[in-house]
């Protein structure tokens, strides 16, 4: 791969500069150069007004930014690579959309004397051009560090498998107020501009045919378009809706949906009896994993399994006083044994209504223990 330093001012690096949203980011545009801010892999803007401000403030002041890095895609264009922050913060500020505040004074741009202005336009920015095979750019891509916001691993990987299939998943998955944040709300927690829902989503897909999510990408990514992947979603939130209308968020925005309609969808469930059973679980005070409670019962059909819940343990003192009260005796083989080879268990098991209290407690060896768990 070739790597060429440039010096590029400013007043070039923002010439032509254009923000068509969701069709991306443009500058450095005349008849010579075309720089696509934002490729289809790229992540939308996410610094705040006060690391925009920062980028201004450095140029103004003659401080140095971090290097820049381009891909050249041919003669007259280029890809920003890493640096799509620090020239959109800058192209926002020649295009007077906020202020920064010099001598104790907001000023946009146009409020700047010539002699300021010119000492913004005449800054100039350090760029390492790069060229080379497209595996060769996006693996160099993986691994510069973008301005102080590391990207996610679902970021790396849509510029891995950049092509037709991410650019329209991107449409439901990863806008302001998508289509996904839209329908999901209330059960699905998660950052669209960080990828976040994408990556719930690609997850579940994969999970369901059995493969991982970067498989996943891999064999979809010339599809036309995202559609199998949209469908999958609707059906996966529609389904937890269905089953779980009027349930607090914080049972139903934490919970890996794909993955409990993956393996539950095709049983059946009374949605009063579910409702009656959360009620019931969200009082027990030895339910230490509310959370939990959502896949616990969905697993009614199956397992059953009290590991969702962290059921509240036996504390130490209490385990103490009835190894004590045993003789330092196993309460089912009556084998004498350390305490720390003895392990606390419920008398009457908790999903049969024993509770986590001193006169339901016994202390078992360990292979009693797990034989009785595995009874």
């Amino acid at each position: 791969m070739k790597i060429t330093e440039a010096k590029i001012k400013v007043r070039d690096l923002c010439e032509g500069y254009i923000d068509l949203k969701d069709d991306g980011v443009f500058t450095y545009y005349n008849a010579d150069h075309k720089l696509t801010v934002r490729p289809m892999y790229q992540r939308e803007f996410v610094y705040n007004d006060q690391q925009r401000r920062a980028v201004i403030n450095s140029v103004y002041n003659g401080f140095p930014l971090n290097t820049m890095y381009w891909s050249k895609v041919s003669d007259s264009e280029y890809e920003v690579i890493d640096g799509q922050q620090r020239t959109i913060s800058i192209g926002q500020y020649l295009e007077n959309m906020y202020p920064i505040k010099i001598d104790g004074h907001e000023k946009y741009m146009r409020n700047l004397t010539e002699t300021e202005q010119q000492r913004i336009l005449d800054y100039e920015v350090t760029v390492y051009i790069c060229e080379g095979t497209t595996e060769e750019r996006l693996a160099w891509f993986k691994i510069i560090n973008i301005a102080g916001v590391p990207l996610t691993n679902q970021e790396l990987l849509n510029a891995t498998y950049a092509g037709t299939f991410i650019s329209d998943a991107k449409r439901y998955f990863s806008k302001r107020g998508c289509a996904a944040a839209q329908m999901s709300d209330g059960y699905v927690k998660a950052n669209s501009i960080r990828q976040e829902y994408l990556e719930k989503a690609l997850t579940w897909i994969a999970e369901r045919d059995g493969i991982t999510l970067e498989q996943y990408m891999a064999l979809h990514q010339h599809d036309v378009d995202a559609n199998e992947l949209w469908l999958y979603f609707q059906e996966v939130i529609s389904w937890a809706k269905r089953m779980f209308p009027d349930v607090p968020k914080k049972l139903t925005e934490n919970q890996d949906w794909g993955t409990l309609y993956n393996k539950y969808h095709g049983h059946v469930y009374n949605t009063n009896e579910l409702r009656e059973t959360i009620n019931k679980l969200v009082m027990d005070e030895d339910v230490t994993k509310q959370t939990g409670i959502i896949p616990y019962i969905l697993s009614e059909r199956t397992t059953h399994d009290e590991k969702y819940l962290s059921i509240r343990t036996f504390p130490e003192q209490m385990k103490r006083r009835m190894y004590e009260r045993q003789g330092h005796k196993c309460a089912i083989c009556g084998g004498e044994f350390t305490f720390e080879d003895m392990q606390g268990d419920h008398v009457v098991p908790w999903s049969k209504g024993g509770r986590t209290v001193e006169e339901n407690c016994q202390m078992l060896c360990s292979r009693c223990n797990n034989d009785k768990r595995d009874r």
